[in-house]
């Protein structure tokens, strides 16, 4: 066996012995004692089905954030892909209205 199995299974027995003798040497009567870790059982399993619940709404909502999140990211992403556009057409425009300019200059120059 490995160290940490051997660990455990040591943890383990130690809680159990430990639980048996704290039961043997309990100074309430067995039916009182069977009462109370019966009423805070219960208590546990309320407070652990609550913290479950909550669990399970904060995931529902971070997923809706992250689903809102990715709506952003994608509408950003489809908006600079259309300011990038808009540059490249706005560059086009300005070479080509470039280009006729040095065509009417040099027209111009020819001429005289």
């Amino acid at each position: 066996m490995s160290k940490s199995k051997d660990f455990t299974l040591g943890l383990l027995s130690g809680a159990l012995v430990g639980s048996v003798i704290a039961l043997l040497y309990a100074p309430d009567k067995g039916s009182n004692t069977r009462d109370v870790i019966s009423y805070r059982l219960s208590s546990y399993m309320d407070d652990l089905t609550q913290l479950i619940d909550e669990l399970s709404e904060e995931k529902a909502s971070i997923s809706e954030a992250k689903r809102k999140g990715d709506l952003v990211v994608e509408d950003a992403r489809h908006r600079a892909e259309d300011l990038i556009r808009e540059a490249e057409d706005l560059l086009s425009s300005i070479e080509e209205t470039k280009a006729q300019q040095r065509k009417e200059n040099k027209n111009e120059t020819e001429q005289e």
